[in-house]
């Protein structure tokens, strides 16, 4: 047997026991839906607070198990390893941070003839993989929001550089390419976008391009990092190389990771939905979904507790909200909560 494999069984036998321990229920017998947060890779705070936010909607649905996993490494074929496992486990439903867009399709359409109902968040799957998407904000809002966000903390001008997740990332290549569409409007034609790198959400990898970045380019004006690993790492290779006040710095980051650097100036503002909301309305539209209250079609709308009411959307899109930009006048209290 894979060692992977043998984590995932394992993962998913501790979850059962965490859920038991908490007073919801014994895994077999309860009846619970048995609902799975399946992320791009375990270890990652943002998807941290997204567990949390899908074990706070299963107690106040009552008829949910959450159940949270992802595979050691943000691969493709770690997730299709642990679908293949919820498969034949039965699990009533799975919402999918996907790693690949298109290689999670053919496991996922095996999940759902099955009869798993499957959902993609954070980072789709393609249409024919899944149900329901659900985007955290419009990928074209959120990336030229980036792109405004580096241009006030460069005064708009200067070479700048973004460093992003894994080359397949679904949300990291659309967000990009908005990017590239805002910086060519008239108000930033002092800046170019040099180029961009990938750390594959990985610490070490992701220090080492924003190190790259900075020996490549001297007169680097800032970085752009549109994921929650990347954004830590460039503050850190920022700090460590002395360009503080040098090499601006912006991207979606965790308030409880970046306050220090929001704070001390390295980071001048960066902006971030809420990840304890998207694990939140994930597990409610999967639950609507498992229980028949919608089918995920255009028009289906469904009431998500705190969150109000979720419509969905053409092709099943459907969006949270809006990234909120956090800088060193409310970082903290932000912090406090993820």
């Amino acid at each position: 047997m894979k060692k992977g494999l043998i984590l995932t069984l394992a993962l998913l036998f501790l979850a059962s026991v965490t859920v038991f321990a908490g007073g919801q229920g014994e895994t077999e017998d309860s009846g619970n839906l048995k609902l799975v947060l399946l992320v791009k890779s375990l270890g990652n705070g943002f998807f941290e607070a997204c567990a949390d936010g899908g074990k706070e909607a299963a107690n106040e649905l009552g008829n949910v198990e959450s159940i949270y996993m992802g595979p050691s490494n943000p691969t493709a074929e770690g997730q299709i390893e642990i679908i293949e496992t919820l498969i034949a486990q039965k699990v009533d439903g799975i919402a999918i941070s996907a790693n690949d867009r298109d290689a999670l399709v053919p496991v996922c359409k095996k999940a759902m003839k099955a009869g798993i109902k499957v959902i993609s968040f954070d980072s789709g799957i393609a249409a024919g993989g899944r149900m329901v998407d659900l985007a955290p904000s419009e990928a074209e809002l959120i990336g030229r929001q980036q792109v405004k966000l580096i241009a006030q903390l460069c005064d708009y001008e200067g070479q700048v550089a973004v460093l992003s997740a894994t080359s397949q990332a679904t949300n990291q290549n659309t967000w990009i390419e908005w990017m590239k569409e805002e910086i060519k409007l008239p108000e930033y034609k002092n800046m170019d976008l040099v180029e961009v790198v990938y750390g594959d959400d990985q610490a070490d990898k992701s220090y080492r391009e924003a190190v790259g970045l900075m020996q490549k380019y001297p007169n680097l004006a800032g970085i752009i990092s549109p994921t929650t690993v990347g954004v830590l790492s460039a503050a850190k290779a920022i700090e460590d190389e002395g360009k503080k006040g040098t090499v601006q710095l912006t991207g979606l980051g965790l308030p409880s990771e970046m306050q220090h650097y929001v704070e001390n100036g390295t980071c001048g503002q960066m902006a971030l939905w809420n990840p304890v909301d998207l694990g939140y309305t994930s597990t409610y539209i999967l639950e609507a979904l498992v229980s028949g209250k919608i089918e995920g079609k255009a028009g289906d709308e469904l009431v998500a507790g705190r969150m109000g009411n979720i419509t969905i959307g053409k092709d099943g899109n459907t969006i949270m909200g809006e990234p909120f930009v956090f800088n060193k006048d409310n970082i903290a209290a932000y912090a406090a909560m993820f």
